[in-house]
């Protein structure tokens, strides 16, 4: 019997070992999810990963203008009074980051992980805005663009 034993746990042990490989020669096929950027108004937040990009490598000017169009976006309720807060994660801030209004910077590029915007900013025709809604993008990169993050920010009156 302690053959036939010894046999059993050699085979278990095996198969053990066959699970753990095949396990992380799956892990190892997948892809790393791009950073996250998040919008948070009041206690309501959304985030997204990269609508484009994201991945280090520069975006082409014609995949930015087709990027900026995206309509599977989320959204957000703002009311005019509210602060909306911008956070990215530090591999965004790394590269420094922008905001966009409706194509159009409305910040400086910033290092940091965090910003804030009053709400009215994004409902304001003086600043470029235009009706109850607008798209708010994230820029990745200072001189070469390597990601956007779109929301759509809805007035909330």
């Amino acid at each position: 019997m302690t053959t036939l034993q010894s046999v059993v746990r050699r085979r278990r042990a095996l198969a053990a070992a066959g699970a753990v490989s095949a396990g992380l020669l799956v892990l190892s096929a997948c892809d790393k999810p791009t950073p996250l950027a998040t919008v948070t108004v009041g206690t309501a937040s959304v985030h997204s990963e990269a609508t484009c990009g994201g991945e280090g490598e520069t975006l082409k000017t014609t995949d930015l203008a087709q990027c900026l169009k995206d309509k599977d976006i989320e959204s957000i309720k703002v009311d005019p009074d509210d602060t909306v807060r911008f956070g990215v994660d530090p591999d965004i801030a790394d590269e420094g980051w922008t905001i966009l209004m409706n194509g159009q910077p409305l910040t400086d590029s910033s290092t940091k992980t965090y910003r804030t915007v009053p709400g009215s900013v994004f409902f304001n025709a003086q600043y470029g805005a235009s009706g109850d809604s607008t798209l708010v993008t994230i820029k990745e990169g200072e001189q070469n663009v390597t990601g956007l993050w779109s929301f759509k920010l809805e007035k909330d009156s």
